[in-house]
């Protein structure tokens, strides 16, 4: 049985860009009076994990975390991925490397509930464990057959905890039993991260598009813990409006 030990220091690292297709400048869209990635800022604060940082190739989203009393790095406009992003941004913030594990929140998720940020370095204290995420059960019958809800298929290590063995965006595995829809935030070991943005692209993700293949088929290891809830990610102008209405009481000063 592995050694278990703390994760080490952990910085929360969130990539935005302007260039989204179906929602144009979606990082600075409105919500109640502020753009949906100080909402992003202010979940990842209340975590509590670590310093929380904006990496941006947008003067203005840069602004407006600056405004809030945030912090925000400028990297380039030429990212393929948010994981591409951070790299870069990890490179310029922390060049003595005191920090040792990096979590990946996408800029789009301003429902997030804090604690799903701190339970995603959980998986960290087993040092077998390169990369972990979140997943939670899906409950809705249409869900398990769209394409658009990605799977998670993971043997459970310990109750809650499960040992990834592939992504997909099929209906998978087959059989009596629950369906798992994967949560696209991650924590990083920095060697893992560093590793992970050095790789080509695996057929597998080209296939199915979806990068955290590239991980598995390197035979990195990713763990992933099970939360309540999927946030809503805002992808379209209805998920945006489905966003300010989740979020109204935070609009009426009480805590969201």
């Amino acid at each position: 049985m592995p050694t278990v030990r703390a994760p080490s220091r952990p910085l929360v690292l969130v990539p935005a860009r302007l260039a989204a297709t179906r929602l144009p400048n979606k990082p600075l869209a409105d919500i109640h009076g502020e753009p949906m990635i100080v909402h992003v800022w202010r979940r990842a604060t209340e975590a509590g994990v670590g310093p929380v940082v904006v990496a941006t190739d947008s003067v203005d989203v840069a602004e407006a975390i600056k405004s809030v009393g945030g912090q925000a790095v400028m990297t380039r406009a030429d990212h393929p991925s948010g994981s591409d992003r951070i790299a870069e941004a990890l490179d310029q913030i922390d060049p003595a490397r005191d920090f040792g594990v990096v979590i990946n929140l996408q800029g789009d998720l301003p429902t997030l509930d804090p604690l799903s940020v701190r339970r995603a370095l959980t998986p960290l204290e087993d040092p077998d464990v390169d990369i972990s995420t979140l997943v939670a059960e899906i409950t809705r019958e249409e869900e398990k057959t769209a394409p658009d809800v990605v799977k998670m298929v993971g043997s459970e290590v310990t109750p809650g905890r499960f040992r990834c063995l592939y992504f997909t965006r099929a209906t998978a595995p087959t059989g009596p039993g629950p369906l798992y829809h994967h949560i696209g935030l991650y924590a990083y070991r920095r060697e893992a991260l560093e590793r992970f943005v050095k790789l080509p692209p695996s057929p597998l993700e080209m296939r199915e598009k979806l990068e955290q293949l590239r991980a598995l088929e390197a035979g990195m290891r990713v763990d992933a813990v099970k939360v309540d809830a999927v946030p809503l990610g805002v992808d379209t102008p209805e998920d945006l409006e489905r966003a300010r209405a989740l979020l109204i009481h935070a609009a009426e000063g009480v805590p969201s």
